[in-house]
């Protein structure tokens, strides 16, 4: 088995590579090749943490990876005071041939480039072709690695930058500066951030939504990543029900996302509010952006499908390059 820390992940995996293999892995998703349940979330009483499971099947076609895999996360709330990252864990590849295990690696870097890549390819799809006045909400792990990922799809005219802390929001600040030929602001307030900004990330850990309908200009395509738990929400009942929705899977956005759960109780939305998946689409069977004013929002949870195609590919890469280490576990 390969066992590659979060440098040899990064190195296997460039977001370049990483986006037309998650445009691949949605496509995938919406056709039934992938056969996944929901996430298991376990919240002991006696514990603030959680550990969160997540296997799937991948049925790869024209060469693509198959087989199964797993991925394990521990979030624990006082890890950023530690200097820590706040989830924590792995993602498991097995041998599609033997069974096997073929690769153990490091979920936090996986996380950071999978779920920035997926939407890249939401925003290629659904973002007006001009945007580039790019708002990023949070100033963590997802924040670089969407900032990242973005640039990769958009030309990016004009960044700004809001952070419940100052002194990361100026770090990032001071970062970004580095990887884009635009102007890099810290804005004083979500509302600032987000005014005329016509391609949104929101990349924070709150519980409380932060950015409310009127705060979004007409066209304006947001990729809500953050609130990933049913309890936690980013975006306002009346922001969810302006916009034209689109989510990475039906089922989970219902069961598990508390920025749609909220407004479908409160009866401003219905269940068709979502409009498709973003693998379908890719697959062309569902239409994405009907006019330039229109307000698209990309709901992201995450899939299990999304980390094990990621796995297999930064196996195989690993290989190529020599990276990891190896263990016989018998």
């Amino acid at each position: 088995m390969r066992i590659l820390d979060h440098d040899a992940v990064r190195r296997a995996y460039p977001m370049e590579r990483a986006i037309p293999l998650m445009a691949d892995a949605m496509r995938g998703y919406s056709s039934g090749r992938v056969t996944q349940p929901l996430r298991t979330i376990l919240r002991p009483a006696s514990d603030p943490a959680l550990l969160g499971t997540m296997p799937c099947h991948v049925a790869g076609e024209d060469g693509g990876p198959s087989g199964f895999g797993v991925k394990a996360m521990v979030l624990k709330p006082d890890n950023p005071a530690r200097g820590l990252e706040l989830h924590l864990g792995v993602v498991l590849v097995f041998d599609p041939d033997t069974g096997s295990p073929l690769a153990l690696m490091n979920a936090s870097a996986v996380t950071a480039v999978r779920t920035a890549a997926v939407s890249a390819v939401a925003t290629r799809e659904l973002a007006r072709k001009d945007a580039g006045d790019l708002a990023i909400l949070g100033s963590g792990v997802q924040a670089r690695s969407h900032l990242e990922a973005m640039a990769l799809v958009r030309p990016v005219r004009r960044l700004r930058i809001w952070s419940r802390t100052p002194e990361h929001a100026a770090a990032f600040r001071d970062w970004a500066a580095t990887r884009v030929d635009a102007p890099v602001e810290v804005a004083e307030s979500v509302s600032a951030a987000v005014r005329d900004a016509d391609l949104i990330c929101t990349t924070t850990a709150t519980r409380e939504p932060l950015v409310d309908a009127a705060q979004l200009a007409p066209g304006a395509h947001v990729n809500a990543v953050g609130a990933s738990f049913v309890d936690c929400r980013e975006l306002t009942s009346r922001a969810v029900a302006r916009a034209r929705v689109f989510v990475d899977s039906r089922e989970s956005a219902l069961f598990e996302s508390g920025d749609l759960r909220v407004p479908r109780e409160e009866g401003l939305i219905g269940p068709d509010h979502i409009r498709a998946e973003l693998g379908e689409v890719l697959l062309g069977t569902a239409g994405g952006r009907t006019a330039p004013d229109e307000i698209t929002l990309y709901k992201s949870l995450g899939l299990a499908a999304q980390d094990i195609v990621s796995g297999f590919d930064i196996a195989r890469a690993a290989a190529e390059l020599g990276l990891g280490i190896h263990a016989d576990i018998g």
